[in-house]
C-alpha cells in the first residue's frame, strides 16, 4: 500500500533472489517459475545482471498472482540472498521496506548490508551452504529453493518434478543431489509462517512458461516467416536461438550473417523471392539497417524487423531496458518512406503483435518494425496461450494476362506482386524511383503517384480494433505503449478502485497512428497522461505531432534501466487532483 495516497496494489506476491556469479540465482528462479506454472498460477520473472560477457552478480525479480502479470510491483515482499557479495549494485532495483522478509545464508557469517537491514525481526538466516555440504554434489541454492517453495506453499512434488525436468541434461547425479537438497530445504520449517502461502487455484489450466523473445519467435512462424537472417546482439539473441531449430523443423532457415547490413539485405532478397522474412536486432543494429529498409519501402518488398530495445545511445546499457528507439523506428529512414511500426504490449502480446506484423507486412507489401525491449525479451512469464489475429496476410497475386505492372496505381494502393520466374510477370525491383512497370523514372508525375500510392496503402487500410488495447472508463486517461503498458494499466486499476475512475489506452499500432480511433478513445477525458520509459518523451512528442492530444496533456517520461512502477504513475496523477 502507498501510505500517502491510500491506493492499494492488487493481490500478488513479489520476491527477489540475489547472489554472486555461480551461486545459482538464475537456475533457482527458473525452476521456481516452472513450479509456479505447474501449480496453476500466473507469474512474471525478470532478471538483472551487469554488462560483463559472463559471470558476475545477478538478480531475478518475480511476481506471482492468480491473474495475468505484466509488470513488477512497487516493492518486494521477500528477498532471498544466496550471498551478499556485490548485492549493493542492485539496491535501486530491489525496493524493500521494513515489512519485507529477508532470507539469507549464515554459513559464512556475512553481515546483512545496511540497505537491506531494515528490520531485524523480519530476517531469517539458514545455513544453506552447510546443509548442502552433507549431500554429494549438493548446492546451497537448491536448499534455498526448497525452503522458499515451502514458505510459498508450493507442493514439494511439484517443485521436484520441475527440477528433474529442467536439470535432466546435467546428469542423474546432479538431479538426485538437487532433489535431496530441496528436501532439506522443505524440512527447514520456521516456528511461525513469516508470509502468507499462495492460494492454490480451484482448477489448474494449461499455461505456457515463455520468454518474450520466444513468444516473438512463435508469432513470426505462425505468421508464416520461413527465412531469418540476423547478426547476434543483446538482448535480441534469444529470439534467434529459438528460431534456429524451430525454423528448421518447419522447412525454413536461419542464417547468421556477418553484420546487420547483410542481415537486412538477405531478408529483403528472400522476401523478393516469395518467402516471408524477418530479421532481429537492437538499437545499434537497427541504425545500420536503415538504408536497407529504405530499399524495401521503395521496392515495396515486405520485411519484418524485430527490434529488442535496450538502453542507449551507442553501446549504452546492453543488459537493461529502455523504450528509446521509437524515434529511429518512426523517422530513421531517409526520404518520404511510410512504413509500419508496432509495439508488443506484454510478453504474451509478443506473439500476437509479431504475427500481426508479419501478416500486415505481407498484405501491405511494407516494412514492419516491431518494438519490444529487454524487459520483455529476456523476461519469462506464465501466460495463457495467446490468440492469433484474424488477418490472413497474403500478397496480392497478379493475373499476368496483360502487360504486368508491378507498381500499378490501385484504389487501395496495393499492387499485385509476382514471384520471380512467373511467366509474363518479370519485373525489376530496386531503390530507384520508377513508373508503374518498374522502369526507373525521374519524372515528377511518376514520383508523385508512387509516393501517394505507398502512403495510401498504409493510411487507408482498416486495422480494426487491434490497434490498441482499451481498458477501464473514466475522466482520467493513461496512454502508453510497449512494455510500459503493464504498469500503466495497473495504475489505472488502482486509481479506479480508490474512487478516481481511470481508463488506459495501450497503443499497439504506432505508425500509421489510427487518429480517428485514437481521438474516439480519449473522448471525454479531462486528465490525460502519456507514460513511457525514455528520457525525451518520444511517444508524447509523436502524438503531439499527429495533433491528437489536448494541449494540457501531461507526460511521464523516465529513462531506464529501472522499471516503471505502478505507484509512480498513480502518484503523478494524484498530484494533479
Amino acid at each position: 500500500m502507498d501510505r500517502k495516497s491510500g491506493v492499494t496494489d492488487t493481490e500478488s506476491l513479489s520476491l527477489a533472489i540475489v547472489g554472486s556469479g555461480g551461486s545459482g540465482v538464475v537456475t533457482t528462479g527458473t525452476i521456481l517459475l516452472e513450479s509456479i506454472a505447474r501449480f496453476g498460477l500466473y507469474a512474471l520473472m525478470t532478471r538483472s545482471s551487469g554488462p560483463q560477457i559472463r559471470g558476475g552478480e545477478s538478480a531475478i525479480m518475480l511476481r506471482v498472482a492468480d491473474h495475468p502479470v505484466d509488470n513488477l510491483d512497487d516493492r518486494f515482499d521477500l528477498l532471498l540472498a544466496l550471498d551478499w557479495q556485490h548485492v549493493d549494485r542492485f539496491t535501486d532495483e530491489l525496493p524493500i521496506d521494513p515489512t519485507s522478509l529477508i532470507l539469507h545464508d549464515n554459513s559464512k557469517n556475512e553481515e546483512v548490508p545496511a540497505a537491506f537491514n531494515l528490520a531485524a525481526e523480519r530476517q531469517l538466516a539458514f545455513p544453506f551452504a552447510k546443509l548442502a555440504a552433507d549431500i554429494e554434489h549438493g548446492r546451497a541454492n537448491m536448499v534455498a529453493l526448497g525452503l522458499l517453495a515451502q514458505l510459498m506453499g508450493l507442493p514439494q512434488e511439484t517443485v521436484k518434478r520441475a527440477t528433474r525436468d529442467m536439470l535432466k541434461t546435467k546428469g542423474e547425479a546432479v538431479v538426485m543431489a538437487s532433489l535431496g537438497c530441496i528436501e532439506l530445504g522443505f524440512a527447514q520449517v520456521p516456528t511461525e509462517k513469516p508470509i502468507a502461502p499462495l492460494t492454490p487455484p480451484a482448477a489448474v489450466s494449461r499455461r505456457w512458461n515463455i520468454s518474450g523473445n520466444e513468444a516473438s519467435g512463435l508469432g513470426a512462424v505462425q505468421g508464416g516467416v520461413r527465412f531469418v537472417a540476423a547478426y547476434p546482439i543483446t538482448p535480441a539473441s534469444g529470439l534467434l536461438e529459438w528460431l534456429a531449430p524451430n525454423l528448421e523443423q518447419l522447412g525454413g532457415a536461419l542464417v547468421q550473417a556477418e553484420d546487420e547490413l547483410a542481415s537486412i539485405n538477405m531478408a529483403i532478397g528472400a522476401s523478393f523471392g516469395g518467402v516471408p522474412s524477418l530479421t532481429a536486432t537492437s538499437g545499434p543494429g537497427l541504425s545500420l539497417m536503415m538504408e536497407g529498409l529504405g530499399l524495401a519501402v521503395a521496392s515495396e518488398t515486405p520485411v519484418v524487423v524485430n527490434n529488442v530495445m535496450r538502453g542507449g545511445p551507442s553501446t549504452g546499457i546492453p543488459t537493461k531496458s529502455e523504450q528509446s528507439d521509437l524515434n529511429i523506428a518512426l523517422y530513421g529512414l531517409h526520404g518520404d518512406a511510410p512504413h509500419l511500426v508496432l509495439s508488443a504490449l506484454s510478453i504474451r502480446d509478443c506473439t500476437f503483435t509479431t504475427e500481426w506484423a508479419v501478416k500486415l507486412a505481407e498484405t501491405l507489401q511494407s516494412v514492419a518494425i516491431v518494438l519490444t525491449d529487454q524487459s520483455q525479451g529476456q523476461a519469462r512469464a506464465v501466460i495463457d496461450p495467446p490468440s492469433s489475429p484474424a488477418l490472413e496476410g497474403r500478397r496480392k497475386q497478379p493475373t499476368c494476362d496483360a502487360p504486368y505492372q508491378r507498381y500499378a496505381v490501385t484504389d487501395d494502393g496495393i499492387s499485385p506482386m509476382a514471384i520471380p520466374g512467373e511467366a509474363e510477370c518479370m519485373y525489376t525491383a530496386d531503390g530507384l524511383e520508377h513508373n508503374q512497370r518498374g522502369t526507373p523514372s525521374a519524372a515528377a508525375s511518376d514520383h508523385q503517384r508512387q509516393l501517394d500510392k505507398r502512403l495510401r496503402k498504409l493510411t487507408d487500410f482498416d486495422y480494426g480494433d487491434d490497434w490498441a488495447e482499451l481498458s477501464g472508463a473514466g475522466e482520467i486517461c493513461l496512454i502508453s505503449w510497449g512494455s510500459a503498458s503493464g504498469a500503466t494499466r495497473e495504475a489505472a486499476e488502482r486509481l479506479s478502485r480508490a474512487g478516481h475512475p481511470a481508463r488506459c489506452i495501450a497503443v499497439r499500432l504506432l505508425a500509421p497512428l489510427p487518429t480517428e480511433r485514437f481521438s474516439a478513445a480519449i473522448a471525454g477525458a479531462t486528465r490525460l497522461l502519456v507514460v513511457e520509459q525514455n528520457h525525451g518523451g518520444q511517444f508524447y512528442r509523436y502524438l503531439n505531432s499527429c495533433k491528437v492530444l489536448p494541449s494540457d496533456t501531461d507526460s511521464l517520461a523516465r529513462p531506464g534501466p529501472l522499471p516503471l512502477r505502478p505507484q509512480e504513475i498513480v502518484n503523478r496523477i494524484m498530484q494533479g487532483l
